[in-house]
Parts: C-alpha cells; sequence; structure tokens
C-alpha cells in the first residue's frame, strides 16, 4: 500500500490475512435489509466495506455516524457503502432506524464475509472464546479490486481518511 493511503488510527491492510491492496476482492454475499447483494453486481461503483463488531455499541454508532453523515459525499465520489457485523437482522434494522443510516447494513452471523476479508478473529468474551469481527474497512474499485485497506481502525477521523481515498480513484 502506497504511504499515502495509510491510516495514523489503523493499521494498514498488509497483515496475516489480510487482503492485500491490488487483490480482486472475494466474491461475497451481502445479507442486507434489501435482500442478498453480490459485491460483483457494483461494477462500475467504487464500494466501502467497513466491518464493525456490535450495533449499538459507542464505538460502532460514532463509525457508522460518521459515515452517514459523509454519505452524500460517497455518493457524489460513485461509491456504494457496506457495513458489516455479526448482528443478527432485527438489530441492524433498529440501529439503522435510530440513526437514520442511508447505506446497506449487511448481517454476517456464521462470520462467512468476514472470513472471505481476512478480518474474523477470536476474542475472549467472560473467558470464553468467541466468534467476532476485527473492525476494518476496504475500498474496492469499479472492477473488484482492493484499492486500500485498513485494519484495527480507530474511528475518530476514519471516514474523512477513506472519504479521501474514494475521492482519488
Amino acid at each position: 500500500m502506497s504511504e499515502s493511503l495509510r491510516h495514523p488510527r489503523g493499521v494498514p491492510g498488509e497483515g496475516a490475512g489480510a487482503l492485500a491492496v491490488g487483490a480482486q476482492a472475494p466474491r461475497v454475499v451481502f445479507d442486507t435489509e434489501q435482500g442478498q447483494l453480490l459485491l460483483s453486481s457494483f461494477v462500475g461503483h467504487t464500494v466501502v466495506v467497513y466491518f464493525f463488531p456490535r450495533a449499538m455499541t459507542p464505538g460502532c454508532t460514532t463509525e457508522a455516524c460518521d459515515f452517514r453523515d459523509r454519505y452524500e459525499a460517497f455518493r457524489q465520489a460513485g461509491a456504494v457503502v457496506m457495513a458489516v457485523s455479526p448482528d443478527a437482522p432485527d438489530r441492524h434494522a433498529r440501529f439503522s432506524a435510530r440513526y437514520q443510516l442511508p447505506f446497506y447494513l449487511a448481517t454476517d452471523p456464521e462470520g462467512t464475509v468476514a472470513e472471505a476479508f481476512g478480518v474474523s478473529v477470536m476474542k475472549l468474551a467472560r473467558g470464553v472464546p468467541q466468534r467476532s469481527v476485527e473492525r476494518a474497512t476496504f475500498v474496492v474499485d469499479g472492477e473488484g479490486v482492493v484499492r486500500a485497506s485498513w485494519r484495527r481502525v480507530r474511528v475518530a477521523g476514519h471516514a474523512d481518511e477513506v472519504l479521501s481515498v474514494v475521492q482519488r480513484l
């Protein structure tokens, strides 16, 4: 990844299991309130795919609202925003309604999409190993190529940096 695409508050997506910048994005199906959407159905559009651990928690809410507040600028840049978490569809519906989220929310309870992007992780919850998702973001261009990625994202300022990358594509 070029130095200009590194995120100072996150780790560039070069770690083990991460999709490399320049790689073809995985062929995945997103389960959304609008139905199943193939990543490949967005050919010709930049797609921002961001993963978050759990809806309606402080960090995830802040991140979602930051993307919401910049949604029109993403749209004007020709980008689609897809947020992915292991939450159930009803939780996503409440999250979307409560915070008026205009972008897609995809549920991934089995972790197949997270696994395909290399962001599925095991965490301890009360001493019990539990599958979760790492907070990460990928920018996929209109030809399905990963153009930027961030791992272990820190929320503050992240949506602005992603928007800046999208606007340069």
